[in-house]
C-alpha cells in the first residue's frame, strides 16, 4: 500500500502543509482550432479529441531525464528556487486571477502548459528567467525546454487588495482548492485507478491549457490532458472562489485496450490524512487530535426525495482496510473535517480546524456503483493514509467515453450536513466498571454525541432511541440514547460484545456497527457506522 505515496514530492511551504510533485508529459498532438465558444478557440471536445487518439495506441512513457545538475540537488536546493513574481501569468493585466509555475524537480517529472486566448492557444515554454534559483550554482540557460513542475492560480479570496493561492495542480493528477479563511489540507485527483490493489496505477496530466480570464465574476477555467498505461482523459475545470470554493469538474474517460484491465475505477477521488483523532487518542502526544479528515460522508437517493444519510469516522488502522457502501443513486459523498475548534487540535502551527472539508455532488447520474473507503496506517502526520473514491457499477468498454461531471466544494465552517441530525464527537473507551469486571477486555463501548435541528425540535420529555445493529459476529450489550446534562445534547451509548469464532483457528473478524437516533419511528440523525477491528 505504499504506493499510494507515489508522486509527493517537496516545494517551499510550511510544515506539513504537503505539496505535490508534477508528473511528466508527453508530446502533444496537434491542437485543432475549433472551440465550443466564439470567444476561445479551445474546448473540452479539442483535448478529448487528443485523448481519444492516444487511446488507440499504445502507451509511450514520458522520459524523466534531467539535466545532471537538477538531478543531484537535495530537498533544500529545491526549496530554494522560487518563481518571480513579476512574472505571474495575467499580473500586468489586472485581471481576477493569476497563475505562477513550480520548477521542475530533480525526478524530471514536468507537464506542458499552453494559454487560451480569444486569438488561439500557445504554448508557455520553459524561461528559467522566470525563476529565481536563490543560493543554488547552475546553468538553466542550457537546459533547454524543461516544462514545468506544475501550476498554482491566485485571486482574491480573502482580500480585495491582495490575490491568495487559490487552487494548486501538480503532481500525477492531484489538485487541491482553498475557500477563505482556509489552509491547505485534503485534495483531489482527476483518477483513482486500482488503489486497493496490489499495483496502483497513477495517470497524469501531462498537458494544461489555462483560459484567458475573460471578466470579473467568470470562473477560472483550466483545462487537462490525462495519460497512462491503460487510460486517457480529457478533463475542464471550472473553479469558483468564495468561503466554499466550488471546482467543477467535466471529464471524458477511455480505457486502453490491455490483457490487463482496470480492476477498480475511482471517480472523484480524495485523498486525506488521519493520524489520531477523540476515536483514537496517541498516548504521549498533547494535542488531542491530528487529522486533515474526521469522517466520511455519504448520502444516497431514493428516487421519491429521501435516502440515507452515513458517517464513517476515520482510523488509522494497524494493517490496511478496505470497505465500501453500496448505492444505487449517490447524491454525495465527502470526507469531511467535521470538528472546526481549535481546542480539538491545539496545534497553533499546522491549524487543523482550518483545513477544509470536500463534498463530492455529482452533476450527472453516476448510476449504481459503491463509494469505497482505503484506510491504511500511517507512522505520522505527513503522510496522506486516506482515500475515498466513486466504483461505477459498470466500466465502459475500450475506446468508448466515459462521461462524468460532478462539483467539488472546499468547505470549512458552514459545510454540508444531513438536514435532521448529525454526529459531532465519536469517542472510544469503557468508564468506571466494578472491581474484577474486566470489560474492557470483553466489549467495547462507544459514546456519540449528535445535534442537529430534528433533535433540537423535540420536547423535553421525548423518548429517544438508539437503533443499533452489529454484525453476526458480535452483540449489541447496551444502546442507550440520553440527553447530555451538561450540554442539553443527545447522546448515545454504544457497547457490544465480540463473539467467539465457532473454529478456534479461525481468525477474528471485524465488526461492523450501525446506528442512529429515532422518535416514534421517525429517523432524527444520519446513521453512524462504525468498523471495529480489535
Amino acid at each position: 500500500m505504499h504506493a499510494f505515496f507515489h508522486g509527493f514530492q517537496a516545494v517551499p511551504a510550511p510544515r506539513r502543509q504537503r505539496a505535490f510533485a508534477s508528473l511528466a508529459g508527453a508530446g502533444l498532438l496537434a491542437l485543432g482550432a475549433l472551440g465550443s465558444s466564439p470567444s476561445f478557440a479551445w474546448s473540452l471536445d479539442d483535448v478529448a479529441k487528443i485523448a481519444s487518439q492516444r487511446a488507440g495506441a499504445p502507451f509511450k512513457e514520458a522520459s524523466h531525464a534531467v539535466p545532471a545538475e537538477l538531478a543531484k540537488m537535495e530537498y533544500d536546493d529545491y526549496r530554494d528556487i522560487r518563481f518571480k513574481p513579476e512574472s505571474t501569468l495575467w499580473r500586468a493585466d489586472k485581471l481576477a486571477y493569476e497563475a505562477n509555475f513550480f520548477h521542475v524537480g530533480r525526478h524530471g517529472d514536468s507537464v506542458r502548459v499552453h494559454e487560451v486566448t480569444p486569438a488561439g492557444v500557445k504554448r508557455i515554454a520553459y524561461d528559467p528567467a522566470k525563476f529565481n534559483f536563490g543560493k543554488n550554482k547552475l546553468s538553466p540557460q542550457s537546459w533547454g525546454d524543461l516544462g514545468y513542475g506544475g501550476v498554482r492560480f491566485f485571486s482574491n479570496l480573502n482580500s480585495p487588495t491582495y490575490k491568495d493561492e487559490l487552487v494548486v495542480f501538480s503532481g500525477a493528477s492531484y489538485f487541491r482548492a482553498l475557500g477563505s479563511g482556509q489552509l491547505y489540507g485534503l485534495s483531489a485527483r482527476g483518477l483513482a485507478v486500482d488503489t486497493a490493489g496490489p499495483k496502483e496505477e497513477f495517470p497524469r496530466f501531462t498537458d494544461y491549457w489555462l483560459e484567458k480570464p475573460a471578466t470579473d465574476g467568470a470562473p477560472l477555467v483550466i483545462y487537462a490532458l490525462m495519460d497512462s498505461e491503460r487510460m486517457t482523459g480529457a478533463y475542464r475545470f471550472d473553479v469558483k472562489p468564495g468561503e466554499q470554493t466550488v471546482t467543477e469538474v467535466r471529464a471524458r474517460i477511455y480505457l486502453r485496450p490491455t490483457d490487463k484491465p482496470v480492476t477498480t475505477l475511482g471517480l472523484a477521488p480524495l485523498t486525506s490524512m488521519f493520524f489520531f483523532g477523540e476515536n483514537q487518542p496517541r498516548p504521549g502526544d498533547f494535542r488531542p487530535e491530528v487529522h486533515d479528515s474526521d469522517g466520511l460522508m455519504i448520502a444516497t437517493d431514493d428516487g421519491q426525495g429521501g435516502g440515507e444519510w452515513l458517517w464513517r469516522p476515520l482510523q488509522n488502522p494497524a494493517s490496511a482496510l478496505v470497505t465500501s457502501f453500496s448505492v444505487q443513486k449517490l447524491k454525495g459523498f465527502g470526507l469531511m473535517q467535521r470538528d472546526r475548534a481549535f481546542r480539538s487540535y491545539e496545534d497553533t502551527e499546522a491549524r487543523y480546524e482550518q483545513r477544509p472539508s470536500a463534498w463530492v455532488t455529482p452533476l450527472n447520474d453516476f448510476g449504481p456503483g459503491r463509494v469505497e473507503l482505503l484506510q491504511f496506517a500511517t507512522p505520522d502526520e505527513t503522510h496522506d493514509n486516506i482515500a475515498a473514491y466513486w466504483v461505477p457499477e459498470k466500466m465502459p468498454a475500450p475506446g468508448k467515453p466515459l462521461d462524468i461531471a460532478y462539483q467539488i466544494a472546499w468547505q470549512g465552517k458552514n459545510q454540508q450536513l444531513p438536514p435532521n441530525g448529525w454526529v459531532t464527537q465519536s469517542r472510544r473507551g469503557i468508564g468506571y466498571s466494578k472491581p474484577g469486571a474486566d470489560l474492557a477486555g470483553q466489549q467495547v463501548q462507544f459514546v456519540v454525541d449528535f445535534a442537529g435541528p430534528a433533535l433540537d425540535a423535540l420536547p423535553e420529555a421525548a423518548k429517544v432511541e438508539a437503533v443499533t445493529t452489529a454484525s453476526a459476529n458480535a452483540r449489541v450489550v447496551e444502546s442507550l440514547a440520553y440527553r447530555n446534562p451538561a450540554t442539553g445534547a443527545w447522546r448515545m451509548t454504544v457497547r457490544v460484545e465480540r463473539l467467539k469464532p465457532g473454529n478456534a483457528a479461525e481468525p477474528a473478524q471485524p465488526i461492523e456497527l450501525r446506528a442512529f437516533l429515532q422518535n416514534n419511528h421517525q429517523t432524527l440523525s444520519e446513521t453512524w457506522t462504525y468498523l471495529i477491528t480489535n
